[in-house]
């Protein structure tokens, strides 16, 4: 049965769906211990943005390669599993035939462990845009405009799912309706730029959802 195509719902991934978050705050915070940025709060400043941006913006280059490998050991010891809620929101907005895409600043490597993690997980999308499809990292709205361009969605009639500052910065910028995820951040930080703010997927009613997209 084809999908309904006037309205979407786009997806960042880590904090949102999958509960990585913390993991990948320790990891950055370990990193920049060895590598010192001197940036306040670094692991939460740079949630939500590519690695490639992350390098250029924050780390010579002479040590980029190590900070990369660094990470690229520490994430495959890393094991993904869905957050409670998560996979059956999807599924309830699958049987509503409502397009859904994933939108993530991860690159293809972890992208590749994490399917391995989570069987059938890739399936629940009909649009993945990694980072590695996108030229400007979040808070940039592209990834958010990619993905609703290839769902063939307004993105004014699109749901951005966010836990970050700059990913509820891209959706805002993207003129999608913004869902905060608070518990990466506190509400408050994202509250700003978001429409709404919850602190699951798994709080937020599909029906009452899918009205709000359909009334902009």
């Amino acid at each position: 049965m084809e999908k309904k195509k006037d309205i979407g719902c786009l997806f960042d991934l880590d904090g949102v769906l999958v509960d990585s978050e913390r993991i990948y705050t320790k990891i950055w915070e370990a990193i920049e211990k060895q590598w010192p940025t001197g940036i306040e709060n670094f692991a939460y400043k740079i949630k939500g943005t590519t690695l490639e941006d992350i390098l250029e913006r924050y780390f010579p280059e002479e040590v980029r390669e190590d900070v990369s490998k660094e990470l690229i050991r520490l994430e495959g010891m890393m094991i993904y599993e869905a957050l409670p809620g998560a996979i059956g929101f999807l599924d309830t907005l699958r049987q509503k035939e409502i397009p859904i895409a994933l939108v993530t600043s991860s690159n293809g490597l972890k992208m590749d462990h994490l399917w391995t993690d989570m069987p059938g997980f890739k399936e629940k999308f009909d649009v993945i845009i990694t980072g590695d499809e996108v030229k400007h990292s979040k808070p940039s709205p592209e990834g958010y405009l990619t993905a609703a361009a290839a769902l063939g969605v307004n993105p004014e009639r699109c749901a951005v799912f966010e836990d970050s500052l700059q990913g509820v910065k891209a959706g805002k910028a993207a003129g999608a309706f913004v869902i905060g995820i608070a518990g990466t951040l506190k509400a408050s930080d994202i509250a700003p730029y978001s429409d709404i703010v919850v602190n699951a997927v798994a709080d937020i009613n599909a029906n009452q959802l899918e009205e709000v997209l359909k009334g902009r």
